[in-house]
């Protein structure tokens, strides 16, 4: 059922806190390590935001980058253990608050509004919809919405190319992690509907590639608010 998926999903984000922050901190997954941290940062650096809210922040590795190069961020994240990481090693880095997706509309008024939205390998959920309109509501007037992803090609193994739940079991991240990861496959063509039914509009899509074998590791896409505010 739904309603278990996302359980275990919440489940996981909690008892593998400690076990993704040492893989992200200690630099363990290679897709990160070579292209992903990369192309994200690259990504918002070009686009030049004063304020950025990093939608799934985790142990707030990208607001920390942001702090250093002068932009103001702000992380939300459902996971407590998370956030706790993340205050524990931000200094000047960012501000971090604890907040679910289904949060972010009654969090508006404290959170503020943003011109760059990111969510970076943060949209694992089945039901998107909601998360993805309650962003409309913290987004500054011209402001952006920026995705990364899985690539849904790359992704999708050897298993039909359909939507569909499959498991993150984190093999190859190092020991310590406790719970398998249910996440939500999304082919590119359900990703654009998705983002066009919630009143967003794609501006540029790019496929970062693997250094050696040249073939995309991610998915990133660019959208603008097509809501009237």
């Amino acid at each position: 059922m739904q309603r278990d998926h996302r359980e275990q999903l919440n489940l996981s984000w909690q008892a593998n806190a400690d076990a993704w922050t040492a893989a992200v901190r200690e630099q363990r997954i290679e897709s990160r390590r070579l292209v992903t941290d990369a192309a994200i940062m690259q990504a918002i650096l070009a686009l030049a935001p004063r304020r950025v809210l990093d939608v799934g922040c985790g142990e707030g590795w990208l607001c920390r980058g942001l702090a250093e190069r002068g932009i103001e961020s702000v992380g939300v994240d459902a996971s407590v253990p998370l956030i706790d990481s993340a205050r524990a090693a931000a200094g000047t880095g960012g501000t971090y608050r604890v907040c679910g997706y289904t949060e972010l509309h009654g969090q508006a008024a404290q959170l503020g509004q943003f011109d760059l939205l990111v969510c970076n390998f943060a949209l694992l959920e089945e039901p998107l919809a909601p998360t993805l309109q309650a962003l409309q509501g913290v987004l500054a007037p011209g402001g952006r919405l920026l995705v990364q992803t899985l690539h849904p090609w790359r992704a999708g193994n050897d298993v039909a190319y359909r939507d569909g739940w499959r498991v993150e079991s984190f093999a190859g991240f190092g020991g310590g992690f406790q719970e398998p990861m249910p996440w939500f496959f999304r082919t590119l063509e359900s990703w654009l509907s998705l983002f066009g039914e919630t009143g967003w509009r794609l501006q540029w899509l790019q496929e970062p590639l693997h250094p050696e074998s040249e073939q995309p590791v991610s998915l990133l896409l660019l959208l603008s608010s097509d809501v009237s505010r």
